[in-house]
């Protein structure tokens, strides 16, 4: 075993393109380090529906120069037996270790391939490739990211050419051609012959942005932004100057791109301790709100004064204010979410007789709903322009909720005032996560299969009115290893994270509420219901 280990270590290193890697590889080689020889050489990084996300380093089972080589060859060989020969690839990147080495070897793969090949001029955010993909009649796209992740991590997104991201069974026929290359050898990769495209691009998009609004309306809140170190700035501050809103006042210390996130333990707006310089700077200037975007811009975070501080607004709120704005307007289309996300929207969609839909998580889904005119996800992911960008974007929802406060101040109210109002009018939804990270994934199979094998008959003193395996499909979804359950007045939904070693459990509790004057005594009801659905669903499923 021993012997096999340090053979693939070498034929490995044989074939590395990159003198970092090699480096790296050639230390543990000559350390005799098996224990990290044989995490690394364990296996492969897998390609799913999210692509490849993985630890930056030498081997097969981490993010280097050799596995996007590979993973862009097998996209090559799928595009070209799908008879896309000669099609147009976009390219897009962000400021993460290594994005700019990973976007070049993808261009010179395609090039080698005989596809075209165009990468985005600078570090952009990801929605601006998602939109290029479409703008240009591209046959794929692909983004090299790892979003919120962690610094030492890195990503690589594939979309086709319907500016989505890649479903099945898309993923597994790439993961297979993936497969099948024996050698790096075998992969052609010309010194050039792509295009870098110039600002069009960027300038074509952002034009787009200003559709997001209406003509006319009011452009006054106050706004503090954070790009979380990633790439959003440049693109957020334009957007915003063109609609005419004030400069957004910047949290200086996360404004510039650093792919060591110096200042925040996890780059995720959601994740404790993230926003703690955006309250810090709101606090000394007194915005109407504070908006944030992840590393790649493509969520939303909103954060707004309640009661004497800032809280951020969970990503089902910001779902629920943006849907409301919409139908005030007069939007026309369906409106979807996914099936974790919070059942307030099929509400406000009800009510004002639109169409409804529910998809499996992801916007890889939410993106293909026919009609779909807005869609959201409680993870901070909002689509405002489906005609635009297929996925989500967090520029054109940063611009959408800011033209939400600014009409809501000039009534003297604001976001809160907004959802007070949702609730009394459609029932108080309030909605929680319980989320468990491990290092071993086979504590979250053993909770799966403990609650498949014994469901609960109620929890927090509700009884469960439904019981369904995702993982047999329903009438309207496809199969999802997942698990949910209808209460009287709740719902939860049980699954295992597609890009982290987490199991992920979603509350939500609906509390009847027929005035303003009975909010905080529904909002009491609600935390109680939370919690104790929290504490009796980790003792059923053992976590």
């Amino acid at each position: 075993m021993h012997d096999d280990l340090l053979a693939r270590a070498r034929a490995w290193l044989a074939e590395d393109p990159d003198a970092e890697t090699r480096d790296e590889l050639a230390k543990l080689i000559e350390a005799g380090d098996v224990t990290e020889l044989a995490e690394r050489f364990g296996g492969t990084l897998q390609f799913g529906t999210a692509g490849l996300r993985g630890e930056l380093g030498a081997g097969p089972t981490r993010m280097n120069r050799a596995v996007v080589i590979r993973a862009a060859a097998g996209l090559a060989a799928y595009l070209r037996n799908n008879g896309q020969d000669g099609g147009l690839v976009v390219i897009g990147y962000d400021a993460r270790h290594k994005s700019a080495d990973f976007a070049r070897d993808t261009a010179a793969v395609m090039t080698g391939a005989g596809l075209r090949a165009a990468v985005l001029p600078r570090p952009l955010p990801t929605p601006v490739l998602a939109y290029a993909i479409r703008h240009l009649g591209a046959v794929a796209g692909v983004e090299v990211t790892a979003s919120h992740n962690p610094p030492r991590d890195n990503g690589y997104k594939v979309y086709l050419g319907d500016g989505s991201q890649i479903v099945p069974p898309a993923d597994a026929e790439i993961a297979a051609e993936i497969d099948a290359i024996a050698t790096l050898a075998d992969v052609p990769r010309p010194e050039g012959g792509w295009q870098t495209l110039d600002e069009g691009v960027l300038d074509a998009y952002l034009s787009r942005t200003d559709a997001v609004l209406a003509p006319g309306s009011p452009r006054t809140a106050r706004t503090v932004y954070t790009a979380m170190h990633g790439v959003g700035k440049d693109t957020l501050l334009a957007a915003f100057a063109r609609a005419g809103f004030p400069e957004p006042v910047l949290v200086a210390e996360q404004a510039e791109p650093d792919p060591d996130f110096p200042t925040v333990a996890f780059p995720n707006p959601e994740e404790p301790g993230a926003m703690d310089l955006a309250f810090a700077t709101a606090r000394e200037t007194e915005p109407d709100l504070i908006v944030a975007n992840d590393p790649d811009a493509d969520r939303c975070a909103v954060a707004v004064r309640d009661g004497g501080d800032w809280r951020m607004l969970r990503g089902d709120e910001v779902g629920a204010l943006l849907a409301a704005h919409l139908v005030r307007r007069g939007v026309r289309g369906t409106f979807a979410e996914s099936i974790v996300s919070s059942s307030l929207l099929g509400r406000i969609a009800g009510k004002a007789g639109l169409p409804y839909e529910e998809t499996l998580t992801g916007f890889k889904w939410i993106a293909r709903v026919e009609g779909l005119r807005y869609g959201y996800e409680e993870a901070l992911g909002y689509c405002v322009d489906p005609e635009g960008v297929r996925d989500k974007d967090g520029i054109t929802a940063a611009l959408l909720i800011t033209e939400l406060a600014s009409e809501l101040k000039e009534r003297g109210r604001s976001l809160p005032d907004l959802l007070d109002d949702l609730a009394v009018e459609h029932g108080l939804h309030a909605t929680d996560q319980l989320s468990v990270r491990v290092e071993d994934l086979s504590v979250i199979a053993d909770a799966m299969r403990r609650l498949r094998e014994q469901p609960p008959t109620e929890l927090a003193g509700l009884a469960v009115t439904r019981a369904e395996d995702l993982s047999r499909g329903t009438e309207t979804l496809p199969p999802t290893d997942g698990l949910r359950y209808t209460l009287d007045g709740a719902r939860v939904v049980v699954r295992p994270s597609g890009t982290e070693p987490k199991l992920k459990c979603y509350l939500e509790v609906v509390v009847p509420v027929t005035t303003h004057a009975g909010l905080p005594a529904a909002h009491a009801t609600a935390t109680v219901r939370l919690t104790a659905l929290k504490r009796d669903l980790s003792a059923v499923a053992g976590i």
